[in-house]
């Protein structure tokens, strides 16, 4: 009787599970489908995107001054797609003398074109080579992480691969729009935040205890970075320009928006992953001692999700200062070339901004192993050994 009882319920919940996965990939053809509200339909219509084939350059007036180039290249190229596949036009690259935005082309190099077209779009008026044409290597190189993925990881990895692509599609098409439109930064970013967690560890464990203890630590996980986020960014009194292209925006006219607080919300946005990888190992890890000790008591699972905790802590909060770090080393190589003293390199509001995310996104991390392994506690010991397998 009790083993089919637990049948029933493990098809249950696998059918829940099939459900569930097919739901969020409708939902995924819905968001990609959706418009974001921003689409400028009168430059679309104008201007024409398109890859070209750079025939012959011409350099003559450019001019190089120590380490920075100004100047406009003449180029001929080629359209290799779109209505106007196979002609062959004139265009300029306008340097500006800033080398993070400016490049030099070649005879050879693909390139995404910009064509001014007249009203009836028969003619090319004018044409510009926006940037090199990397549209193909990004599918390419998307392409082999999915095949890996699902090869290595089956319909676990599928699953995944649904959850990355879930997770963007949230970002680009809900999340940026409402900041756009000026809804409350920080709410907003944690409503997302919390549902898209949701979504990712219901899709990879599917309605289980597992799933449940790792949704549980990652979601308080959040809310305490968050909370830290808001209380050390009003102590540390960094402006949100400190940001690329924070100021692009308020130039643009959206003088509404509350950039502070933006900045603030991406704080706890770059640290949910940490937080749900920990959360995740703690609760995948004490899943594990129960299926091979079921005996264990609630007071030693929670020693054992400690014991778990520790060297993951250790690891994940050196990984957030390697990947804020690195994101700035022309930034600290700069001012160490140029001499700058310690306190006020720590002192610099870009450096500043690194360290609070580095350390709040740390503090979450700790705080977040401790919160899992109990509720994975009770959780696990909860329920009798008899549906315990069914719903782990």
């Amino acid at each position: 009787m009790a083993d089919r009882f637990s049948y029933f319920i493990s098809m249950k919940f696998k059918k829940s599970n099939q459900l569930f996965t097919i739901s969020i990939s409708l939902l995924s053809i819905v968001l990609f489908l959706l418009p974001t509200g921003f689409e400028n339909p009168i430059l679309v219509e104008k201007n024409q995107r398109v890859k070209a084939l750079i025939l012959e350059t011409n350099n003559e007036d450019l001019h190089t001054h120590a380490v920075v180039t100004v100047g406009t290249q003449d180029l001929k190229m080629e359209i290799s797609e779109g209505k106007f596949k196979g002609d062959t036009l004139n265009a300029h690259n306008v340097l500006m003398g800033q080398k993070k935005l400016d490049k030099i082309f070649k005879e050879g190099d693909k390139v995404l074109a910009v064509l001014t077209t007249n009203k009836q779009k028969d003619k090319v008026i004018s044409a510009r080579a926006d940037d090199f044409y990397r549209i193909n290597i990004e599918l390419i190189l998307f392409a082999l992480f999915a095949i890996f993925l699902i090869v290595f990881a089956g319909l676990t990895g599928f699953k995944a691969l649904l959850s990355f692509v879930f997770t963007a599609l949230s970002i680009w098409k809900v999340l940026i729009p409402l900041l756009l439109k000026g809804f409350n930064p920080i709410l907003i970013s944690l409503l997302i935040l919390a549902f898209t967690t949701a979504v990712i560890i219901i899709l990879i464990n599917g309605f289980s205890k597992k799933g449940f203890v790792a949704l549980t630590g990652s979601l308080s996980g959040i809310c305490i970075t968050g909370f830290l986020a808001v209380l050390f960014g009003y102590f540390f009194n960094i402006p949100g320009t400190v940001k690329d292209f924070s100021e692009t925006l308020l130039y643009t006219g959206f003088t509404n928006l509350k950039i502070t607080d933006i900045f603030i919300s991406g704080i706890f946005i770059s640290a949910a992953g940490a937080v749900m990888d920990v959360a995740m190992d703690i609760s995948a890890s004490q899943n594990e001692v129960v299926l091979k000790k079921p005996e264990i008591g609630t007071k030693e699972l929670i020693t054992s999700g400690f014991h778990i905790a520790y060297p993951v802590i250790g690891t994940m909060t050196t990984t957030l200062l390697f990947a804020y770090s690195g994101g700035f080393m022309f930034l600290f190589m700069a001012l160490m070339a140029k001499g700058t003293p310690m306190v006020s390199i720590f002192n610099t509001n870009f450096i500043a901004a690194e360290i609070l995310n580095t350390l709040v996104g740390s503090f979450g991390l700790v705080l977040v192993a401790p919160i899992t392994a109990i509720v994975g506690g009770y959780i696990y010991t909860s329920k009798s050994k008899k549906t315990t397998g069914a719903l782990a």
